[in-house]
């Protein structure tokens, strides 16, 4: 199995893929994880993700610089199925649109918006950094060896607010509830780092390794 992650100048590259080879060498020898700057590349994948950090905007633009980049993710997540993982801002990507300094159209491949988190409590800071427990309430393979209110690591200011809570796979509670996981279909998205979540997260990165939407 050939799983891509997708390098357009916005994410954490090599910590993801050594978190994604590590995994790997958990499940089986004949998982290949490759970085990817070459949209033809894409034809050999089995599995893609999508890292993101920083800005909404400039991980569109990153993403809009690669002639013809969006129309093939469009074609291998949306038409061939293919599974697909988004990371903290690639999840965000998912979005219709992000508000995040001005209106920025996002992939539209999970209805909802970004939006800022609001707290009324002045204990909560923003951005929202570090260690915090996610909740759900369903079983999935994606979630198995999962504790329930099991510690994972974000670092973000912004939210993804998903239009129909049957895609809400997990939240975490920072001041209110906040989507940590969205999933439809084969379109996998985690709020939260797992290359950064230790333990959770390698066995997180396993499930994706292992799932067939």
């Amino acid at each position: 199995m050939r799983v891509g992650i997708i390098d357009y100048g916005s994410g954490n590259i090599r910590s993801v893929f050594k978190s994604f080879e590590k995994a790997a060498s958990l499940v089986s020898p004949k998982i290949h994880i490759k970085v990817i700057d070459n949209i033809k590349e894409l034809n050999e994948l089995e599995k893609i993700v999508l890292p993101g950090v920083g800005a909404f905007a400039d991980c569109m633009k990153g993403l809009e610089k690669q002639p013809g980049l969006i129309e093939m993710l469009t074609k291998k997540v949306l038409e061939e199925n293919k599974a697909f993982l988004g990371i903290c801002v690639g999840m965000q990507l998912l979005a219709n649109y992000s508000k995040e300094y001005g209106h920025t159209e996002g992939l539209a491949w999970i209805d909802g918006e970004v939006t800022s988190i609001k707290t009324t409590d002045s204990s909560i800071k923003i951005p929202h950094m570090g260690w915090n427990s996610i909740s759900f309430g369903c079983s999935h393979s994606l979630l198995k060896e999962i504790k329930k209110n099991e510690d994972f690591y974000f670092v973000h200011s912004y939210q993804f607010n998903v239009k129909d809570n049957d895609f809400v796979l997990a939240k975490t509670h920072y001041g209110r509830d906040i989507t940590s996981i969205v999933l439809k279909n084969n379109i996998l998205g985690t709020q939260f780092h797992p290359e950064k979540s230790q333990i959770a997260g390698i066995q997180f990165i396993k499930n994706f390794l292992e799932w067939t939407p």
